[in-house]
């Protein structure tokens, strides 16, 4: 199967590439000429250096590589997803993309821009209630050119998936943990927070949901969480690593209240999802990465 990676080389992207190549796919990967390749994906794969890699012109160039399925890890805005349904609509077997967490009005529970009762967990992704309020990262301050300005998964979602001839499957992701991003910061840093419980994913685990979801001849139109089966609180997971010198802090601007927590059953029951990396191999690869580099 031919298959185009957009943002191939990236902290998640690198082990979607490298995954698809090992199960014997011809890939070619979109990238924007931040990472050292040699180090990131192998040498089998086709590249495209642009940027933006979002826009129209960079996606046609990713269409003319001929893919059967298109892998999107970069559409993050609503003119990314307009410009992904118009070049890819009609002209590919299947569309991945990454949504988000961040979309379920749990999480504007927690960042209190939705006031209101605490959420009941878990998450479903299809049915718990999304966020009424958009642009979760965007303030006063924030600069309309950057990415927090123009930032919203809802929007993605809703034109990605409501395409009628575009066969999308849409991954709402986890808080992604790993040697380069997120070595645990997030949970050392909320160790004041005892019982909230926010579901984690380790970034080679992801990436083999991801392929999973592109590979899978069920998966085509459906909206999933990944992450973990289980969420533990924030003790539990401190317990179970090493002492850190990042001291926690006390978050007054969040409410501490509200979980996000993820049902991720139906990917494992529909799919036949699995961890690939367990949690022990998943810390030792992420802090001693971290240590080694």
């Amino acid at each position: 199967m031919r298959v185009l990676v957009i943002a191939g080389t990236g902290f998640i992207g690198q082990f979607v590439s490298r995954g698809l190549v090992d199960e014997g796919h011809e890939v070619t990967v979109m990238h924007r000429g931040k990472h050292d390749l040699d180090k990131r994906v192998p040498g089998a794969v086709s590249l495209i250096n642009s940027e933006p890699l979002s826009s129209m012109s960079a996606l046609r160039e990713g269409l003319a590589a001929g893919p059967d399925r298109v892998v999107h890890m970069l559409a993050m805005t609503e003119a990314d997803a307009r410009s992904a349904r118009e070049v890819f609509a009609g002209k590919i077997e299947r569309l991945v993309f990454a949504s988000s967490g961040d979309v379920y009005l749990a999480y504007g529970r927690f960042i209190g821009s939705e006031p209101g009762p605490i959420e009941p967990m878990p998450l479903f992704a299809d049915s718990s209630p999304l966020r009424s309020k958009f642009y979760p990262y965007r303030t006063i301050q924030t600069p309309s050119e950057s990415l927090a300005y123009g930032y919203e998964k809802i929007l993605v979602e809703r034109l990605l998936m409501g395409a009628p001839d575009l066969n999308s499957v849409c991954l709402r992701l986890p808080k992604v943990y790993g040697a380069e991003n997120n070595r645990f910061e997030t949970v050392y840093r909320f160790a004041k927070y005892p019982h909230w419980r926010w579901t984690h994913g380790y970034v080679e685990n992801v990436a083999a949901a991801i392929t999973l979801a592109l590979l899978h001849p069920s998966a085509g139109r459906r909206i999933y969480n990944v992450g973990e089966l289980e969420t533990p609180a924030v003790a539990d997971r401190v317990a179970r690593l090493p002492p850190s010198t990042s001291g926690a802090v006390l978050d007054e601007t969040h409410e501490f209240g509200q979980d996000i927590v993820f049902d991720t059953r139906p990917i494992r029951q529909e799919l036949g999802y699995r961890e690939p990396v367990s949690w022990e191999e998943s810390v030792r690869r992420t802090l001693g990465q971290a240590r080694a580099g």
